[in-house]
């Protein structure tokens, strides 16, 4: 692993800042207080208010939102928090719907400062569900002299983890973004890793630290963050959980 660090503060759900490059990058922002989201397919119920406000964050270079479409990864303070930064990228549908946002194609490279930023495959729960749940991405950080950070995005698909892999070769930070996320849109199949898929997406991702977030706050996730650590424990992999405290600072 390049020696340099990376810092990960939750603020919570998906929403992180990354301290990483001399740059700082917020995911997914959500910031609303706890409340209900009436929608076409199901109302969500986000359960607690985030770590930190959008004024607490201080100055951020870039935001990386995985899908514009679901309020538990962009609700109405994060939409609002966009126009404060110069740079967003997300997927191309994201950019056709929100002024200022730069769309990434699955493979594209977009680069900020010192870091080359490329936008991975990523599938919104089981084969098929583009159709209803609409297209997310995830995201490769690169720079020289520090780790690679894959950042999952709403990825249920292990095989994806694993062309990634294939593809990029070495990754040493995975934020992965866990919970089981379900609203019986299919059934018994999660919109996001749960604790057993983490787990099989942790071993496709070699020796690579994993950092779960979104796994706590909304009413949706089926898991809970006390479970996805029982099974990292059972599965021998806990040596490599680094599981965040909401507003805490965790240096990896």
């Amino acid at each position: 692993m390049a020696s340099a660090e990376m810092t990960l503060t939750l603020v919570g759900g998906p929403t992180a800042i990354l301290d990483y490059a001399g740059l700082r990058i917020l995911t997914d922002p959500t910031f609303d207080e706890p409340g209900d989201y009436p929608g076409a397919g199901a109302t969500l119920h986000k359960l607690t208010g985030p770590a930190l406000s959008p004024d607490q964050l201080g100055p951020v270079d870039l935001v990386l939102l995985s899908h514009d479409q679901h309020f538990d990864n962009l609700d109405h303070s994060g939409r609002d928090f966009l126009g404060r930064v110069d740079t967003v990228l997300s997927t191309t549908e994201a950019a056709g719907r929100i002024e200022g946002v730069t769309g990434l194609t699955t493979w594209q490279t977009s680069t900020v400062g010192s870091m080359e930023v490329t936008g991975l495959p990523a599938r919104h729960g089981p084969e098929g569900a583009e159709r209803l749940s609409g297209p997310v991405t995830g995201f490769l950080l690169r720079a020289p002299g520090h780790p690679t950070i894959y950042v999952s995005g709403d990825n249920a698909s292990v095989d994806l983890v694993a062309e990634i892999v294939s593809r990029v070769g070495t990754i040493d930070i995975a934020v992965l973004f866990t919970g089981g996320a379900n609203v019986g849109r299919f059934g018994d199949d999660d919109l996001t890793l749960n604790a057993r898929t983490a787990v099989e997406a942790a071993r496709a991702l070699g020796s690579a630290t994993i950092v779960p977030v979104h796994a706590e706050g909304w009413h949706h996730f089926s898991e809970t963050r006390e479970r996805l650590i029982r099974e990292f424990g059972y599965a021998g992999l806990s040596d490599r959980l680094r599981v965040p405290v909401a507003g805490e600072p965790l240096v990896l």
